[in-house]
């Protein structure tokens, strides 16, 4: 079984760095990530 991640910041600013790192951690074998804020009705 393959482990998958998640991670999400709210801004452009943020880095998700240290979430990325923990999923590896984790195990994750892949990861994504999202640059958008929560009150965006529409993301690409």
């Amino acid at each position: 079984m393959m482990l998958v991640g998640y991670a999400r910041v709210s801004t452009v600013d943020q880095d998700p760095g240290a979430k990325l790192w923990a999923l590896e951690e984790r195990g994750c074998e892949r990861t994504f990530r999202d640059k958008a804020s929560g009150r965006l009705a529409r993301r690409p």
